[in-house]
């Protein structure tokens, strides 16, 4: 059994030199950096909140009130509870949350929570040394999907379904969450996670500028045809992403971009290029059902007979020369940014579009940082009417676009470490904070970082959220339509879905793939042979860890018989 390959984790810290951002665009600090555990000390608590002001506290208070409390253990008095997460600090992404229930959570146990930060970058070798040594140090870990298969492969985590019909605990909705991201919860027929962050990519852009009827008609005697307003496949995306690169069609006197990009090695643009390339690569079973998986399709990553990488095929080629073309749609400086940088373009209204998570639709609303909220469009990630059939071996000419549903990120969660001293009462803290209420909470109010994935997200007929809800989270009415129905399209109107790998050493595979695919973006490789390398590392890996191994829990992952 192949041990956690630190070399890699080096590897790419070491040839970036430079901050890594997490998935969320919380950027991690430069160097080695020791842990954190910010006092516990909090000024300024409204209701008990450290809150930015009374709506913010009032609604938390609502949320606290109508969610589902259990009964919990007098036992679980004194004891202390350790959670780690990635540094994002106590008004970040994921790990904002964690300090803003808090207190609330040590009122209603009578235990201790103690939050511990860890770097991005160090994150998956601070935890993995804690599961391989058994310190234990960690009690809770919220931690990124794609860590399950070392996980598994080792045994290193606890399943929760044994605490579901515990009275101590709280009742959360599990039917309620979206069965795509419901599954990275899980492995087989056991839960592991608690319901927390639900990450998906869909594309966003300016509502505003893109429906407007001067530069509609610009972009006709231009292109000599109509725009493709509703930009259906990635072709049109570049189309109008080129039109608009170095016009000023923001009226402040300089050229601006089609496009805005994080295309820096250690910026997670890999997740990007997954999300854009699926349409390309899969593609769906012609008989009943149309998802099933089998050697030629659904499928994205591996030959799942033989676990030989596909990452080099005709499809993922042709998705990277079109993430090519976007790359000259806008700043030069796009090859050096991560995500901070890249939404900032957008944000700040430079951009005529960028595709993204759903924090760019939280962020677009924040008016300390965006310039365009009640400007905001958003859809579901474009398709391709060209995708590659590799039963075929040639590209397929489609009426309709072919549509592929992701869930690519983290989706950012909780799951029980073996060596938890308390694991009852650590299950107590998954399940309080997946309670509808509380969870729908932190969806609503942008700034945690937690994307929307269940019916209570979502809008009639998907669910039973009501935009008022947004608008009293700081969200305009028409931008939250826009944002939430792109996310319900990709969850729901999409037929199929892209794989999420999440075999042991996908961080180590994906971490390779980035360089590679920033070798093709910078110009040093051609695509094919960029992506010919990603095999060959690839391959290397998979023999490192054990092929057999590797190949059942790859079957075992994406449903494959």
């Amino acid at each position: 059994m192949k041990k956690l390959t630190i070399f890699m984790m080096v590897f790419v810290f070491v040839l970036t030199g430079v901050a890594v951002y997490a998935s969320k665009g919380e950027k991690a600090e430069e160097g080695a950096v020791e842990e954190k555990a910010p006092p516990k000390e909090e000024a300024g608590l409204i209701m008990g909140f450290p809150a930015a002001n009374e709506q913010e506290a009032r609604l938390a208070q609502e949320a606290f009130e109508a969610a589902d409390k259990g009964n919990p253990d007098p036992a679980w008095k004194g004891k202390k509870l350790t959670i780690a997460v990635y540094s994002a600090g106590q008004r970040g992404a994921i790990s904002g949350p964690l300090y803003f229930w808090r207190n609330k959570f040590e009122e209603i146990t009578g235990a201790t929570l103690d939050i511990v930060e860890i770097p991005f970058a160090e994150l998956r070798e601070k935890i993995f040394t804690d599961l391989m040594t058994g310190a234990g140090r960690y009690d809770l870990l919220i931690n990124c999907s794609n860590f399950y298969g070392d996980y598994i492969l080792n045994d290193w985590i606890l399943p929760i379904d044994d605490y579901f019909d515990d009275p101590r605990m709280p009742e959360w909705d599990r039917e309620s969450i979206s069965p795509a991201v419901a599954a990275l919860y899980k492995w087989g027929d056991h839960w592991y996670g608690g319901n927390n962050d639900h990450d998906a990519q869909v594309l966003y852009y300016r509502k505003d500028i893109i429906e407007s009827a001067e530069w509609q008609a610009k972009f006709k005697q231009e292109m000599g045809h109509d725009m493709p307003v509703d930009m259906e496949t990635w072709e049109d995306v570049v189309e109008v992403a080129e039109f608009f690169h170095g016009k000023d069609w923001n009226g402040d006197g300089d050229s601006d971009n089609g496009i805005s990009l994080h295309l820096k090695v250690g910026g997670q643009g890999y997740f990007h290029f997954m999300a854009m390339s699926a349409p390309y690569v899969v593609i769906p079973y012609p008989g009943d059902p149309i998802t099933k998986v089998t050697r030629y399709h659904n499928v994205y990553w591996f030959d799942p007979e033989t676990m030989d990488p596909i990452i080099n095929s005709p499809g993922h080629v042709r998705a990277l020369e079109i993430l090519l073309k976007l790359s000259k749609a806008g700043s030069t400086a796009m090859w050096g940014w991560s995500l901070g940088e890249a939404w900032a373009d957008f944000l700040s209204g430079n951009a005529v579009m960028c595709f993204s998570w759903g924090d760019v639709g939280s962020l677009s609303q924040d008016p300390t940082q965006s310039v365009i909220q009640g400007k905001l469009g958003a859809r579901g990630i474009p398709g391709t009417r060209h995708p590659y059939d590799m039963q075929k071996g040639r590209f397929l000419n489609l009426d309709e676009p072919n549509m592929v549903s992701n869930q690519a990120g983290c989706s950012w969660h909780p799951v029980i470490s073996k060596y938890a001293k308390n694991p009852d009462l650590a299950y107590y803290f998954i399940a309080w904070q997946a309670t509808p209420s509380i969870n729908h909470w932190n969806v609503y109010m942008g700034w945690t970082g937690v994307d929307p994935g269940t019916t209570y997200d979502w809008f009639p007929p998907y669910g039973k959220a009501k935009v008022e809800e947004y608008v009293a989270g700081g969200y305009d009415a028409e931008d939250a339509r826009n944002f939430i129905g792109a996310y319900q399209d990709n969850f729901y109107n999409y037929k199929i879905f892209q794989n999420y790998l999440r075999i042991p050493g996908t961080p180590e595979l994906q971490e390779i793939w980035d360089v590679h695919l920033s070798e093709a973006v910078t110009g040093q490789l051609g695509p094919q042979e960029a992506l010919d390398r990603t095999y060959k590392d690839w391959s290397r890996i998979i023999d490192d860890y054990g092929r057999d191994t590797l190949l059942k829990l790859y079957q075992e992952s994406i449903g494959y018989k």
